[in-house]
């Protein structure tokens, strides 16, 4: 006894037959495995970090970097795929992603020019740091 539950069938429903369903599990399936082999890279990469540090001498922060474009590369991927952005023409897409690639270039240079290298040296501070303050004592709270 076969159950029968009153919808149609899939190919029904997405209005394409087997074949293009057999397109979609495709592009599926190779979207998995492009994000798998960028994921075990990043694990490779952090695995073996400690001797790529001793062999090479680079600092933390390049794998920091690396880490953020494996994480934006995939996102991007992500996006182009899922919600259908690289179907779009040339112009849409910059229209969409330009503003979130001008944020993450501005929080780059937040964090590496102006609150990165800030170390309460007097040679580091701001502005703000060097004006006077209040030189009145504060009267503590009166308590009855």
């Amino acid at each position: 006894m076969e159950f029968q539950d009153g919808f149609p069938d899939y190919e029904t429903l997405a209005q394409h037959d087997n074949e293009a369903g057999v397109g979609v599990r495709k592009k599926l399936m190779n979207v998995f495995w492009l994000l798998l082999v960028v994921t075990l890279v990043e694990v490779c990469i952090g695995w073996f970090w400690h001797d790529i540090h001793a062999s090479t001498h680079l600092s933390k922060t390049w794998l920091i970097i690396t880490f953020i474009m494996f994480t934006l590369l995939k996102a991007g991927y992500i996006v182009m795929t899922f919600m259908h952005l690289g179907d779009e023409n040339k112009w849409m897409r910059w229209m969409i992603l330009g503003p979130y690639s001008l944020f993450i270039v501005y929080l780059i240079y937040m964090v590496n020019v102006t609150e990165g290298n800030y170390s309460g040296k007097k040679e580091h501070r701001s502005l703000l740091d060097t004006l006077p303050q209040s030189t009145q004592p504060v009267a503590p709270a009166h308590h009855e």
